[in-house]
C-alpha cells in the first residue's frame, strides 16, 4: 500500500514542533537539490552558507541535515571542535559508523597511526619523567630525542635479505636501501617504513584510504551529506584539504551523490577556493527581515505589539536572540524594562528565578561543560537542574558537552568580569582545579607513555590552562606559551587549538597582551604544516613572554622541527642555544648529538652523548642513545657495552635487547644474538623489527623453517608493510617453495598506497623467477618486462632475462641481456656463467671458456688460470663433445643448475634430477659429468685462500647430493646396456 500523506494538521504540527520558522527559501534550495539526480545540469554538490554570528547558520544547516536524513541520506556534522583534516576524517568516520557505515580500512590505519605516533616517544617520555627534577618547575619538555634517534636509524634493517650463494657479488637492492633508510628515520621502535611515512605525513597517507572507504559507503546510499559548520574557526586548518576533496583534486574522487556544506561567518579563503567559485552555491544569511522575526514571534504566541517591538529592538532581529527572547513568552509591555542596559539583561530578561539566572551566568564561564562540571559550578543545582539549562535556546548539546552561543557567552562574561573581578577570578580558579583533577586522573588511567598523545588528557590540559589565563593572565601566560610549543610536536592540529584558546582567553579577559599573543599564534598556526611547525615556534621565540626554561624547551622543539624538515644546521643552532640557557638538561645534549649524527660529525656527537651520561648517569634512555651513537661511529663494542648497561638498569627494555642482538648478529655471534632477540620478543610479542632481525640470524644459521616462521610473524604484526611481504616471498623462493613465493609476491604487488611494491623492480623480478621455477616462462618474461620499466632495475633482472631467452633459443637476445647485466655488475658470476653458456651453444668455444673461467674464479676464489685449466676447459670440452647428441638433456640440466643457484634449500632435488635423466643422456655424458663434479668438489675442499667461505659451503651443500646421485647412475647405465660405455 502506498504511504499515506500527512494531513494538513499533522504537517502544521511537524513544522511547529521543529521550532524552525523562516529561512524557507534557503531550506528549499537544499531540498530541491535533493530531488535532482546527480549529473543533472542544475545538480549541485557544494554549498557555502555564510553570515555574521547569530544569524542562524547552524540552525539552517541542521535543518538541511534533517532534510537529508528524511531523504535517506547518510550525514555527518562537524563544528569547530575539529581542528585538523585528521580530526575531520576521524569525526566523519565515527558518525557514519553510528549509522551503520563503517570506514574499516581507514579506522584500522588511523589506529595504527595513533599507536605508532606515540611509540616513537615511549622510551624518552619515561626517562624524562624520571629526570625532570632539574627542569626548575617548568612543564616537562616533550623533547624530540626519540624521533631524532629514530631518524638516524639502524643499519642492517634491509627488507631484501641476501639471496643465494651468489648474491654477495651484487650491490644491495635500491628497494632494500630505501626500506633501510625509512626505518632509520624513526629508529628501532618503528616497525616498517610505511609506518614511518604514516607518522611523518598522516594526512597524506590517511586521506586516500579515507576517501576510498567514503566512496564505498556512499555507493550504497542515495545521498551522503557532510556539513562543516563554524568554518570561520576550523577553516584555516581544513581549507587546503577540504577544497581538494570537494573539487576532486585529491588522488581519490568522491561520487557525485556526496554533497558538502560549508558554513561560516566570512567568505571562503580565495587562495584555496577561488577555482571552486563557479562550483559553489552561495547561501548568504543576514538578520531576520521584520516579517520573518514577526512570524517567529507569532509562532511562539507573542502577539502584543509593544512586546514585539521591544524584542525586535533588543534583539536587533538577530535570529538567535529573537528565538531566545521569544521562548520566554513575555505577557506585557511592562516586562520590557531593561534597567541593566546590557546584553545579558536581554538574554535573561524573562527568567525571574534568581538561582536559574545565576546558574545561566556561571555556566558561561567554561568553554564547554558536562553535567559533572555543572554540578560543581552551580551552587544550587536543585533550583536550576542540568536538564533545564540544556533547554536554553543559546545552549547547544553535542555528545554530552554543552556550549553557549558565542554571542551570548561573550556578553555574559563581560558582565561578570566587570561586576566582580574577585568572583570572576575565584570561579575560574575553581574550574581550573576541576580540569586539573580530571587531567591527573587521566594520567593514572591512560596507557599512553606520553600524556600529550592522549586526546582526553589534552582537552583537560587545554581547559585548565584557559581558566588559569582567565584568572590571572600574566602569571599563567608563560606556561601557556610553553604548552603551545609542546603541542607543536603532535602534528595533528593541536597547536592551532592552543593558539585559539589563548586568543579566546585574551578576548574574554579583555587583556591586550594575551589577545596579541593569541592573534599572533593563531595566524602562525594557520601557516604551520603537519610536519613543520616552525612558524609558530618562531613567533613564540620572537616576542618576550617565555621563562628561561620555557625558551630553552621551545628552542629544542624548534630544533627538532628543523631536523624533521631536513635543516640540520638550523637545528644545531637551536639545540646549542637551548644548552646555553639550560646547560644541565641531558636531553638537550642528546638532541644535539643526533643532529651531529645527521651532519656526520662523529666526535662531536659522542662528546655530547658523554656529557648527557655524566648529567644523568642512572637513565637507561641516555645510555641507549649513546649506544646508538657509538654504533653509528663504528664502535660496536662500545655500543654493546651501553646496551648492556641499559639492560642492567632496566631488564624489561625490549629495544636495548633487540639492538644488542642486532650488533651480535653483525659480529656473527648468532646464538647470542638469538638469545637477546628472544628476550626482546618475550617482553613485547608484537615487536615487529625484532622478528625481522631474528629471521636474519636464523637465516645465517641455515634454520630456514624458523626464518620463514619469523617473517610470517613479522607480516602478521606489520600487515601493511608490503616490503615485509616481499622479503617473505624472496625467502620462500630461495627455499624452493615456488607456489608460496608467488602467492606472497602477488599479494605484495596488489597492495595499494603511495609506497607500492609495484613501483619497484625487485618484486617483479621475484615474481618472474617464481613463475620460471613453476614452468611459466611466458608469464615470467612479461614480469621481467615490467621490472625493466621500473626505476633502477638490478643486474639480476637482466641476467634472469638472459637465462630465459637462452632457454627459448634466442641466443643473440640472451647474450645482449647478459652483457647489459655485466655492464652494471661486471663480477657477477651468474651473468658470466650465463654468457658462457650462450657462447658455448653458439659454438664460440674459446669465448665460452673465458666467460666460464671468470665465473668459476669469482665464485670459488680461484685464479683465472686455475679456474680455466681445472674447471672451465673441462666443462666446455664435455659439452662440446656431447651437446649435438644430448642437447635436450644438457639444456634441461643447465636450466636446473641456473634455477637452483638462486636457492639455499633444494626440496625435491632427486625428483628434479630424475626429470633430467628421463631425457636419457648418454652414459658417457653421465660418467664425464660425475668425473667433473668430483674434480670441482676436490677443488672446493681444498678451500682456496681467496674463496668466500659461505659460497664454498653453499656449493658443497648443493653439489654433494648431485654427485652421489650421478656416481651411481653410470654403473646402472652400463649394466642396463650390457657394459656399453
Amino acid at each position: 500500500m502506498a504511504e499515506q500523506s500527512p494531513s494538513r494538521r499533522e504537517l502544521i504540527r511537524r513544522r511547529r514542533s521543529s521550532g524552525f520558522v523562516g529561512r524557507q527559501s534557503e531550506l528549499n534550495v537544499f531540498r530541491e537539490n535533493l530531488a535532482r539526480k546527480p549529473g543533472d545540469p542544475d545538480y549541485q554538490f557544494l554549498f557555502h552558507v555564510h553570515g555574521n554570528a547569530g544569524v542562524g547558520k547552524t540552525w539552517l544547516v541542521r535543518q538541511w541535515e534533517d532534510a537529508a536524513a528524511e531523504a535517506g541520506a547518510a550525514t555527518a556534522y562537524l563544528d569547530d571542535s575539529v581542528h585538523s583534516p585528521l580530526g575531520a576524517m576521524e569525526t566523519i568516520s565515527a558518525q557514519l559508523a553510528r549509522q551503520g557505515l563503517e570506514l574499516k580500512r581507514f579506522d584500522r590505519l588511523l589506529g595504527r597511526f595513533r599507536q605508532n605516533a606515540h611509540e616513537a616517544q615511549i622510551a624518552l617520555a619515561a626517562e624524562q619523567e624520571a629526570s625532570k627534577g632539574g627542569a626548575g618547575g617548568e612543564a616537562p619538555h616533550a623533547s624530540g630525542s626519540s624521533t631524532l634517534l629514530a631518524q638516524a636509524g639502524l643499519a642492517g634493517l634491509g627488507m631484501i635479505p641476501v639471496v643465494g650463494a651468489l648474491a654477495g657479488a651484487v650491490d644491495p637492492a635500491p628497494v632494500a636501501q630505501a626500506a633501510d633508510r625509512m626505518r632509520a628515520a624513526v629508529g628501532a621502535r618503528m616497525r616498517s617504513h610505511e609506518d614511518v611515512r604514516l607518522v611523518l605525513d598522516p594526512v597524506g597517507r590517511l586521506t586516500p584510504v579515507f576517501l576510498e572507504d567514503l566512496a564505498g559507503a556512499a555507493s550504497g546510499q542515495p545521498w551522503m551529506v557532510l556539513i562543516f559548520d563554524v568554518y570561520e574557526r576550523s577553516g584555516p586548518a581544513l581549507d587546503d584539504w577540504l577544497c581538494a576533496v570537494a573539487t576532486a583534486e585529491s588522488t581519490v574522487e568522491l561520487p557525485l551523490n556526496v554533497q558538502i556544506v560549508v558554513s561560516g561567518q566570512g567568505p571562503l579563503a580565495p587562495l584555496c577556493w577561488e577555482a571552486a567559485r563557479d562550483l559553489t552555491v552561495e547561501v548568504p544569511l543576514d538578520v531576520f527581515t521584520e516579517a520573518e522575526a514577526r512570524t517567529l514571534l507569532a509562532h511562539q504566541g507573542i502577539s502584543d505589539e509593544q512586546v514585539v517591538e521591544v524584542i525586535l529592538r533588543l534583539s536587533g532581529r538577530l535570529p538567535v536572540l529573537v528565538h531566545m527572547l521569544a521562548q520566554s513568552r513575555p505577557h506585557s509591555a511592562g516586562d520590557v524594562d531593561d534597567p541593566s542596559g546590557t546584553a545579558v539583561g536581554r538574554f535573561l530578561k524573562w527568567e525571574r528565578d534568581p538561582a536559574r539566572r545565576a546558574a545561566a551566568s556561571l555556566c558561561a564561564l567554561p568553554l564547554q561543560f558536562d553535567e559533572d562540571v555543572y554540578r560543581r559550578t552551580v551552587p544550587d543545582e536543585s533550583a536550576a537542574p542540568y536538564s533545564w539549562i540544556r533547554t536554553l535556546a543559546f545552549v547547544s548539546d553535542r555528545n554530552g558537552q554543552c556550549r553557549y552561543h558565542h554571542v551570548v557567552r561573550a556578553s555574559m562574561l563581560r558582565l561578570q568580569r566587570v561586576q566582580s573581578p574577585a568572583r570572576w577570578r575565584a570561579a575560574h580558579e575553581t574550574l581550573a582545579e576541576i580540569h586539573r583533577e580530571r587531567r591527573e586522573a587521566r594520567e593514572t588511567e591512560s596507557s599512553a607513555d606520553d600524556h600529550w598523545e592522549d586526546a582526553e588528557w589534552r582537552t583537560h590540559r587545554l581547559n585548565e590552562t584557559y581558566h588559569r589565563l582567565c584568572a590571572d593572565p600574566q602569571r599563567a601566560l608563560p606556561r601557556a606559551l610553553l604548552e603551545t610549543a609542546q603541542s607543536c610536536e603532535l602534528r595533528d592540529g593541536s597547536v592551532r587549538r592552543w593558539a585559539q584558546m589563548i586568543l579566546q582567553a585574551g578576548q574574554d579577559t579583555d587583556d591586550v597582551r594575551l589577545t596579541e599573543w593569541g592573534r599572533r599564534l593563531t595566524e602562525a598556526s594557520g601557516e604551520a604544516q603537519a610536519v613543520d611547525a616552525v612558524p609558530v615556534l618562531d613567533t613564540l621565540l620572537g616576542h618576550p613572554g617565555l621563562t628561561t626554561g620555557g625558551e630553552a624547551s621551545t628552542r629544542a622543539v624548534r630544533g627538532q622541527a628543523h631536523l624533521d624538515a631536513h635543516r640540520p644546521e638550523q637545528a644545531l643552532a637551536d639545540f646549542t642555544a637551548a644548552l646555553t640557557l639550560e646547560p644541565q638538561r641531558s636531553s638537550f645534549f642528546i638532541d644535539r648529538a643526533f643532529t651531529h649524527i645527521r651532519l656526520d660529525r662523529h666526535d662531536a656527537a659522542l662528546g655530547d652523548m658523554d656529557r648527557a651520561v655524566r648529567l644523568d648517569p642512572d637513565s637507561p634512555w641516555v645510555y641507549l642513545c649513546r649506544g646508538y651513537a657509538r654504533r653509528w661511529a663504528g664502535d660496536p663494542e662500545g655500543a654493546v657495552e651501553d646496551f648492556t648497561t641499559v639492560i642492567g638498569l632496566d631488564p624489561e627494555h625490549d629495544v636495548a635487547w633487540a639492538m644488542r642482538g642486532n650488533l651480535l648478529r653483525l659480529n656473527e655471534r648468532y646464538e647470542e644474538a638469538l638469545a637477546d632477540l628472544d628476550r626482546a620478543l618475550a617482553i613485547d610479542p608484537r615487536y615487529g623489527w625484532a622478528y625481522y632481525e631474528r629471521s636474519r640470524c636464523l637465516r645465517m644459521l641455515d634454520r630456514w623453517d624458523e626464518t620463514i616462521r619469523d617473517l610470517r610473524r613479522y607480516v602478521e604484526v606489520v600487515p601493511d608493510d608490503v616490503w615485509g611481504r616481499v622479503g617473505l616471498a624472496d625467502t620462500l623462493l630461495s627455499t624452493g617453495r615456488y607456489a608460496q613465493a608467488l602467492e606472497e609476491i602477488d599479494s605484495a604487488l596488489a597492495a595499494t598506497g603511495e609506497d607500492r611494491a609495484d613501483d619497484a623492480a625487485w618484486p617483479h623480478a621475484i615474481r618472474a623467477w617464481a613463475l620460471h621455477s613453476l614452468g611459466q616462462d611466458t608469464e615470467a618474461l612479461e614480469a621481467l618486462e615490467r621490472a625493466e620499466t621500473r626505476d633502477d632495475p638490478r643486474a639480476e633482472i637482466f641476467a634472469q632475462r638472459g637465462w630465459l631467452l637462452w632457454e627459448a633459443g634466442r641466443l643473440d637476445e640472451a647474450e645482449a641481456a647478459f652483457d647489459r647485466a655485466l655492464s652494471s655488475s661486471p663480477s657477477y658470476p651468474w651473468s658470466l656463467a650465463g654468457r658462457g653458456v650462450v657462447q658455448l651453444y653458439g659454438r664460440r668455444y674459446e669465448e665460452a671458456t673465458d666467460s666460464l673461467a671468470k665465473a668459476f674464479a669469482i665464485q670459488f676464489g680461484l685464479s683465472e688460470s686455475d679456474a680455466e685449466i681445472d674447471l672451465a676447459r673441462p666443462v666446455v670440452a664435455l659439452l662440446q663433445d656431447h651437446l649435438p647428441a644430448n642437447r635436450e638433456a644438457i639444456t634441461a640440466a643447465v636450466r636446473l643448475i641456473a634455477q637452483l643457484a638462486w636457492q639455499q634449500q633444494w626440496p625435491g632435488l632427486a625428483r628434479q634430477i630424475a626429470s633430467v635423466l628421463a631425457l636419457r643422456p648418454s652414459p658417457r655424458l653421465l660418467l664425464g659429468a660425475a668425473r667433473l663434479l668430483r674434480q670441482i668438489v676436490t677443488v672446493l675442499n681444498a678451500r682456496p685462500e681467496q674463496g668466500d667461505s659461505r659460497r664454498i659451503a653453499w656449493s658443497l651443500r648443493f653439489l654433494g647430493p648431485v654427485q652421489r646421485i650421478l656416481d651411481r647412475l653410470p654403473e646402472a647405465g652400463r649394466r642396463s646396456q650390457g657394459g656399453d660405455g
